[in-house]
This record gives structure tokens, C-alpha cells and sequence, in this order.
């Protein structure tokens, strides 16, 4: 040991220790300021304290702040993790290293660049800032801010956050991602890009390993291939399987040209087929649908991406245009995002309305209508075929008469939402009656109801529902819903 009275110093040369408070130095050499309680560490400097070993160049330390100051080529290691940056300050009162010069982390599987650090060595807990990156075999974090629990392998991020993988990319503002179980959970402005799909919401839960996920508030699920978009309150997802179930004011947004279809349920599900690579839509318990020339409401709905059908159940009603078309089940075929063929199978009905209390009716086994520019221009009567028809003269504006038909398969001709002509194929039977003669019972078909008080007539209706009977069917009792 030598006194160099130039500055007041004691240099120790050579395996240089020190001890203080548990806490052990190691250096080669080493400035010892009387009445200072500092000190000056130079050449293989270590400090081991507790699990944590940092090791530098160059250290100063001060005993009353017991504070370390080292530099040049820092390495901080703990059980769990190495730090490495060019400087780092240590407090021996909080056991609180912090670098503002840029540093990296590696702890198992993860690497962590950031400009400014801080670890707490009792909490064994990191918090970075400014350019954060947090490299993973599986994915790539960018972030403003964040906060890393070793114990737990817990990562609390703050500010835009973007994780990046080969499935996905993430994006939040703020949440937590746990690195050993693969759990998150993402907040404010959240949203998942897939391939094929983007999820948002208020909240998003995902499961990495199992590629489960669920969101909530303001959920948003697009399907970029598609054009369909799902909206709800609540949904989960599964990512290997692509099936989707969203609840609470669920709607799917279809695009039909510059036209949207809006369609809700109390729930609705979307499985993807693998060998397809199609989506099939469920929707079902009180569903209705908005188009601006094309609405209506059932049950339950099916609607298959492979063939473009849409099928519906248990009191299915559409509109379009003047006319109102029912039927114990309904099918409705799409060609290119236009109204191609529609089918009611059973007890099929399409009526019009002429005026406050003049109603056309066409009733059949099976009817089936066509199609063009969304507007019903032809339709097909197979089997028990009725209609009513209120005739007008060439002038349009006053009644011919009433003309009520019986025949077992017919066909009629539509032109901007009016009949223009019949034709009666097999075993026809008509009466013209004048329009005020007829009885209620002869110019009403059976079990015909004008629903219109259940039209939607905008996009928000389809939340609407109100309390209805089942029209009445031969043979059955009249049950309400």
C-alpha cells in the first residue's frame, strides 16, 4: 500500500478488495481518498453484492451516497440474465443499476436493446425506455417503454407497442406478454394482423402457444379476403382453426359493390374450411339483416363463402324493393355480390303491397324467384299455385279489378316491382272480380301476413326486435315466439 500526499490518497496496487456492508470490490488497482469515504477502481473491476455481479473497467464510488460509477465495457449479470453497456451507475441503497448510454439484456431465449435502463436487483425487475427492442426466436417486440419481471418473464409495456411474428403482428399501447407461458394481454387502440384477418378491440387476450384469442369493447374483425367484417362486444378466436364466435350487438359488415349488408344475431360464428379455405357464417336467435333494396330477419342464418348461399330458418321473411317473400325455409343465392335466385321451400309467399289495403299475393309448394340488377323480375310457382292480382288499366292510375287464380304451376313477370303478366302452365282457374265486390276471404290467401311493421328501414333496426306470432301453417296452432 502506498500514500501519495499529492491528492490526499491511499493507492492499493495488485488483487485490490474491498468490503462494504456485504457488498464485495475486486480490482487490480485502486484510489482510497481519506476523509472522502470514496474511492477511485481501476483494471477488472467486479462488485459482487447479493446474486448480482457487475464487472467494468473503471469505478468510482462514494460511501456516504453509495453510489458506483462504472465504465468501460460493464457486464451486470444475475442468476436469470447478462446486461452489457458502455456505462452504469449502481446505488447500493436501492440495489438500483441504471445505464443511459444504451445497453442489451440477454436472458435465456430473449434479447433487450434499449437507450436508457434501470434493474432493481431486491425485485429483481428491468425497466427500459426509448427504442426498446426485445428479440425472441419467435417474435420481435419494438416498444417505448417497458418494465421486465424475471421471476414472473413478464414484459409490462407502455406507449406504441408492435410485436412481430411469421402468424401475426401485434400492436397496443399498453398491456403485458408473458415470454415463458406465451400469455398477453394488449389495451388501448389494440389490434392483431393476420394473413387474412385483423382483430381489434379495447382489450385483446391472446394465448400465443395454443392461438387462442379474445377481445373485448369495441371488437372489430376483418376479413381482408372477403371484405367481411364482424363487430361485437365480445369474441374469441381460434388462430389454427380460424374459427371466430362474437356476441353482445354482433354484426357482420358485407360489401355488395358500393352497398353494405348489415346482418345481426344474438351470436354469430364463423368456421373456416381448411380445404376450401372458405368461411361459413352462423348467425343465429334473432337475426335480422339491412341492404338498402334488400332486408330481412329470421331464427338463424347459415351463409357459406364456397357457393355464396344464404340460408334461413324458422320464420324467415325478406324484402326487397315492394315486395315481402316468406316461406318455411329460405334460400338466397349471391353471384358476383348481386341478388342471383331466390327459393322458398314450403308454404312460399310473395306479397306487395298496392295501396293501404289492397295487397298482391302469389302462394305455391315451392316458389323460386329470379333476379336481375338486384330487382325481382321473374318467378317460378311449383306445385298448389294461388295468386291475387289487382289489375290496372294502361293509364295506371285506377283499378280493373281483382283477379284471384288457382293454378298448379305458373310463372309471372315482374318490371320495376309490378306484375306485368302471368302465365297459368297446368290447370289453370282464374275469376276477375271487381276490386270492391270480393270478401276479405276471397281476395286473402291463407295464412298471408303484410309484416311490414318488422321491415328494417336502417342499418340500425337490426337491433330492433319486437314480440310477433308465427303466421299461421295448415295443420298447426298459432305460437307465439
Amino acid at each position: 500500500m502506498e500514500f501519495d500526499d499529492r491528492v490526499a490518497a491511499q493507492r492499493l496496487v495488485g488483487n485490490v478488495v474491498f468490503e462494504h456492508e456485504g457488498t464485495l470490490l475486486y480490482c487490480d488497482s485502486a484510489y482510497l481518498f481519506d476523509g472522502e469515504n470514496r474511492l477511485e477502481a481501476y483494471s477488472n473491476v467486479r462488485i459482487i453484492g447479493d446474486s448480482v455481479v457487475v464487472s467494468g473497467q473503471r469505478l468510482t464510488y462514494d460511501g456516504k451516497t453509495k453510489i458506483a460509477d462504472i465504465t468501460g465495457n460493464v457486464r451486470m449479470t444475475d442468476p436469470s440474465s447478462v446486461l452489457t453497456t458502455s456505462r452504469l451507475q449502481f446505488d447500493n441503497n436501492t440495489k438500483q443499476a441504471i445505464y443511459t448510454t444504451g445497453g442489451k439484456i440477454i436472458s435465456e431465449k430473449n434479447e433487450l436493446v434499449s437507450q436508457f435502463g434501470m434493474y432493481n436487483s431486491r425485485k429483481r425487475t428491468f425497466y427500459f425506455r426509448t427504442n426498446v427492442k426485445l428479440t425472441n426466436k419467435d417474435y420481435v417486440m419494438n416498444c417505448d417503454t417497458l418494465q421486465y419481471v424475471t421471476n414472473s418473464k413478464t414484459a409490462f409495456f407502455f406507449g406504441p407497442t408492435t410485436i412481430t411474428s411469421d402468424e401475426n403482428i401485434i400492436y397496443c399501447e399498453n398491456g403485458f406478454y408473458n415470454t415463458k407461458t406465451d400469455i398477453s394481454e394488449f389495451g388501448k387502440n389494440a389490434r392483431i394482423d393476420s394473413k387474412k384477418q385483423q382483430i381489434k378491440g379495447d382489450k385483446i387476450y391472446y394465448n400465443r402457444k395454443k392461438s387462442l384469442g379474445r377481445a373485448w369493447k369495441n371488437v372489430r374483425i376483418t376479413d381482408t379476403t372477403e371484405a367481411v367484417v364482424l363487430t361485437g362486444e365480445f369474441a374469441d378466436y381460434n388462430e389454427k382453426t380460424g374459427q371466430i364466435l362474437i356476441t353482445e350487438k354482433a354484426v357482420m359488415e358485407k360489401a355488395f359493390g358500393k352497398d353494405t349488408l348489415f346482418l345481426h344475431g344474438d351470436t354469430l360464428r364463423s368456421v373456416l374450411d381448411s380445404v376450401t379455405d372458405k368461411r361459413t357464417l352462423y348467425a343465429y336467435y334473432k337475426v335480422k339483416f339491412f341492404k338498402k333494396d334488400f332486408q330481412g330477419k329470421c331464427d338463424s342464418l347459415t351463409y357459406s363463402e364456397s357457393d355464396s348461399l344464404m340460408r334461413l330458418f324458422r320464420n324467415p321473411v325478406i324484402w326487397n324493393e315492394e315486395n315481402q317473400l316468406t316461406a318455411d325455409t329460405v334460400r338466397i343465392q349471391l353471384a358476383k355480390n348481386q341478388l342471383e335466385t331466390l327459393y322458398l321451400r314450403a308454404n312460399g309467399f310473395i306479397g306487395s303491397q298496392e295501396d293501404s289495403v289492397h295487397f298482391n299475393q302469389i302462394k305455391g309448394k315451392n316458389i323460386t324467384g329470379y333476379f336481375a340488377e338486384n330487382e325481382l323480375r321473374k318467378v317460378k310457382v311449383e306445385g298448389n299455385g294461388e295468386s291475387v292480382y289487382y289489375a290496372k288499366g294502361d293509364d295506371d292510375k285506377g283499378y280493373i279489378g281483382v283477379n284471384k287464380a288457382l293454378c298448379t304451376n305458373m310463372m309471372i313477370y315482374i318490371d320495376s316491382n309490378k306484375v306485368q303478366s302471368i302465365t297459368f302452365l297446368q290447370d289453370p282457374s282464374a275469376t276477375l272480380f271487381p276490386v270492391n265486390e270480393p270478401l276479405k276471404d276471397d281476395i286473402q290467401l291463407r295464412g298471408f301476413r303484410w309484416l311490414g311493421e318488422h321491415r328494417p328501414s336502417k342499418r340500425e333496426d337490426i337491433f330492433l326486435w319486437k314480440n310477433e306470432t308465427a303466421p299461421d301453417k295448415p295443420g298447426r296452432r298459432r305460437q307465439k315466439r
